[in-house]
């Protein structure tokens, strides 16, 4: 299999040290704008080259990723479903495009597959499994947060996506948690929203966000999300009538209160998993591996996608609501 990167920043090179893991023998093309990065590329063993059209000439893979900058995504997702390309696409944070990206894949007979990486969580699953089968009123409490200039510590904040208010580093955030949130507990009926500025971060939106969602199920949640804490933050508990889970974001860190004992009891979820160092604790290996799985199942035709740019429309549009509460 040929698979063809666009974009070989920290997520392109994450996808292909991903992808030959799940695929050993793929052969992982890239393209990218910046000589530095086809250059560190070529390094890796991945066939670089400066434009899609350049990639194209040379041959045409079985399918591509798209990894740039999420404004740019939709310009790239209309070229290449130009040349009939199955897609996995990262984030996309804002819905340019998507009412026609959707019609030309379905004109062109090919996925067109949306990133969605908490869905992938065990723990996040766990978590869904267990208030379905409790079956009774719930709340949750859940904050988020990290401060901003040690999203991508080896460079300027301001010189990437979260700079840009309109692909914001809260913004991402909201995108994505919300899906695994919606999944676990249902559509959004109201929204009442508290937000400002904490910090002297160079950005032009707030850096903290408190959230009260009513859910259409009845639960309630409090969603706090910021780009201020000093430490790299992921805390969510639920409760109701005899249950309780807690969760700081890893693996190791998901809990059951057993009512019978009156103690916390550790769940394990993952045999094993993996984690990059570069990045905070609560940034798990294991679920990008899992949805480029999907994505591959997806593709011969033995599995369904968990996600889709139709349900992020919707999550993308909350997020609006959110923003200009």
């Amino acid at each position: 299999m040929k698979v063809l990167i666009v974009g070989l920043g920290s997520m392109g090179k994450r996808r292909a040290r991903i992808l030959r893991s799940v695929q050993p023998d793929v052969e992982v093309w890239g393209v990218d704008l910046a000589e530095s990065r086809r250059k560190e590329a070529g390094e890796l063993g991945i066939q670089a080259y400066e434009s899609i059209g350049a990639a194209l000439n040379a041959g045409k893979p079985d399918c591509a990723f798209v990894c740039t900058a999420p404004i740019t995504h939709a310009r790239i997702i209309d070229e290449l479903l130009d040349a009939g390309l199955p897609i996995f696409t990262e984030l996309n944070l804002v819905d340019d495009g998507y009412d026609a990206l959707i019609a030309k894949a379905a004109e062109k007979g090919v996925p067109l597959f949306l990133s969605s990486t908490m869905l992938y969580r065990a723990e996040t699953q766990y978590i869904k499994k267990q208030v379905q089968d409790f079956g009774k009123p719930v709340n949750y409490i859940y904050h988020i947060g990290q401060y901003l200039p040690d999203w991508h510590p080896w460079e300027n904040y301001k010189n990437f996506f979260v700079g840009d208010k309109r692909t914001g580093g809260v913004r991402e955030i909201f995108a994505i948690d919300l899906p695994w949130l919606l999944d676990a507990f249902g559509p959004v009926k109201h929204v009442y929203v508290e937000k400002d500025k904490l910090s002297n971060l160079e950005i032009d939106y707030p850096d903290t966000y408190f959230v009260t969602l009513r859910h259409e199920s009845g639960v309630k949640g409090i969603l706090a999300v910021d780009v201020v804490s000093p430490k790299a933050v992921r805390n969510f508990e639920v409760f109701g009538e005899g249950l309780h889970l807690f969760w700081e974001g890893n693996p190791k860190t998901l809990a059951k209160y057993d009512v019978a004992t009156k103690d916390k009891v550790s769940v394990q979820t993952y045999e094993s998993f993996e984690h990059d160092a570069r990045y905070s604790d609560n940034i798990v290996e294991n679920a990008y591996g899992d949805e480029i799985v999907n994505f591959f199942g997806v593709l011969n035709g033995t599995q369904q996608p968990r996600w889709s740019f139709e349900k992020d429309k919707a999550v993308l549009e909350l997020i609006e609501r959110i923003e200009n509460a």
